[in-house]
């Protein structure tokens, strides 16, 4: 009985691995049939060598915990509050055309300062918080 076992999971895999092949045959001939307009806005395809690339072969690896492609250090949030600091009562707007941003972005960035302490809202301007 373990023989069987053994000899149809082989095959099972043998035939995953045919299907896996065809299934990349098939969407690269549909890539080049229909073009990068059709894909959905979110994250742009990834290169065909970062998807064969090997954990060794990379040149960097974020440590545990720390997110893709975050570079660490606030340092949206960082610029936000300097400007904030040199114009109290400054939009998100204002803020978001002085840094070359979406304001969007903003919109996570200036209630994250708040729950730190370190601006305030006032209507729809921002203030630095006195030091005690």
């Amino acid at each position: 009985m373990a023989g069987f076992v053994d000899s149809t999971v082989k095959d099972i895999d043998v035939r995953l691995k045919e299907l896996q092949a065809e299934v990349s045959k098939l969407q690269a001939a549909r890539a080049a049939l229909v073009g990068p307009s059709s894909r959905r806005p979110g994250r742009p395809a990834r290169a065909a060598s970062a998807t064969t690339a090997t954990p060794t072969t990379r040149t960097r690896r974020r440590g545990p915990g720390r997110p893709r492609g975050r570079r660490g250090g606030n340092t949206r949030a960082n610029q936000a509050l300097e400007l904030v600091r040199s114009q109290p009562g400054i939009t998100i707007p204002q803020v978001a055309e002085a840094m070359k941003i979406e304001p969007n972005y903003l919109y996570r960035v200036m209630p994250k300062l708040v729950s730190e302490g370190l601006i305030t809202r006032d209507g729809q301007g921002w203030h630095p918080v006195k030091a005690a």
